[in-house]
């Protein structure tokens, strides 16, 4: 939805709509460390918060009319009736779908949730495997849920987003990004178990470890909504029923293998493969952290990124050269995150080998032609919250 900058919710508020917010609440973009196409087969998921947040100032309104607006998206304030809260309705096109689905969910679950005023602002890339959609979802929600009192939690506040995103949207996502956006906590990683919904926090010391985690925006936007997202569930949903398990999670790790033997159709196998061995990485990974190594999750990464070029199929020429680079460049370990297609990649370095690992990065761009990356540091942040 466009990065903004203005920082003054409630001035910038007045200036659209003519009066003061009730308040001012934000939510986090997300990477998400290890655990790829792994939340939609009620896998596990290990997502970090990004200090990059989507912001809401909002007001309740008593006629039922939803208002966005936000000052990354030219074209103004976005008026929405009550009967045009419906899924695939043509009134609701781009980005103010997700703010409308989140009040169709919420009324839908049957919260009495009236209209609302609402001016966004955001420093999430969008596009850029970031999650910028969920954090609009949740800031949209958490403002909702406090306007009206409804008493919602973090994971109610997710599962809601996570329907309007796959129901009035139409992206197939699981609850990760939503889940992460609403309940991660300051340096820490979120283990998230996306059947249960169950989560807990892993601490992510890196700094105390003489480690930093990078971020790699390649520039390349994807639109999970274009098919191909949707295509690689649908592969994992044949490979569950041809496995007659509900979900892929139910594989154990011991029976991968033989599992895999099973499965006639070569895509879905390879789609397959890549679920079961990633959901084992993620479980490496908490217990490196846990132990307090988190030096040897770097060739974790590094192998999930290979499982995702070369099984699942949803990296892209940038993203392999941001890896291949920060390898060849000294990194611990590196891949993409996010759904693919495009997006950013994370790495993995050594505290002293920061600056040596970006620059080679942004070399290798610049000789293959491709405009220049954006890297920058991940620090993990706090979920949602409200501000004023």
């Amino acid at each position: 939805m466009g990065q903004g900058a203005d920082p003054a919710g409630p001035r910038a508020f007045r200036a659209v709509y003519g009066a003061a917010p009730d308040g001012v609440w934000a939510a986090p973009g997300r990477v998400n460390l290890i655990g790829e196409h792994t939340d939609y087969n009620d896998g596990f998921v290990l997502p970090v918060a990004l200090p990059q947040t989507c912001q809401a100032a909002a007001a309740p309104r008593r006629d039922g009319l939803l208002r966005v607006h936000s000052s990354g998206v030219p074209g103004g304030v976005v008026t929405l009736t009550p009967e045009q809260l419906v899924p695939g309705e043509p009134a609701v096109e781009g980005w103010a779908a997700y703010p409308a689905g989140v009040l169709w969910a919420l009324r839908g679950a049957g919260h009495q949730v009236g209209g609302a005023d609402l001016h966004f602002v955001s420093t999430v890339p969008a596009g850029a495997g970031l999650s910028s959609s969920a954090a609009l979802e949740v800031v949209t929600a958490l403002a909702l849920n406090e306007l009206y009192g409804l008493g919602l939690g973090g994971g109610a506040l997710a599962r809601l987003c996570q329907r309007a995103e796959n129901e009035f949207v139409g992206v197939p996502s699981g609850v990760m990004d939503q889940t992460a956006a609403a309940c991660c906590v300051p340096g820490h990683a979120l283990f998230l178990d996306t059947r249960e919904l169950s989560w807990r926090q892993v601490p992510l010391a890196l700094p105390a470890h003489g480690l930093r985690l990078l971020a790699v925006d390649t520039g390349v936007r994807h639109a999970l909504a274009d098919g191909a997202y949707a295509e690689r569930r649908a592969a994992c949903e044949r490979g569950a029923a041809a496995l007659g398990v509900a979900a892929l999670r139910d594989v154990p790790p011991d029976e991968a293998q033989s599992a895999l033997e099973r499965i006639a159709d070569r895509d879905v196998r390879r789609a397959v493969g890549h679920v079961l061995t990633e959901n084992e990485r993620v479980r490496r990974t908490v217990r490196a952290l846990d132990a307090g190594d988190p030096a040897t999750v770097g060739p974790l990464l590094t192998a999930s990124h290979t499982s995702l070029r070369d099984d699942f199929r949803v990296s892209c020429a940038e993203l392999d050269l941001v890896v291949d680079t920060a390898l060849a460049a000294g990194a611990l370990g590196a891949r993409m995150t996010g759904g693919g297609f495009g997006g950013s990649a994370l790495v993995l370095v050594e505290e002293g080998a920061r600056e040596r690992v970006g620059e080679a990065v942004s070399d290798a761009f610049a000789r293959a032609g491709h405009q220049p990356p954006r890297v920058f540091d991940v620090e993990p942040g706090p979920g949602a919250r409200r501000l004023v």
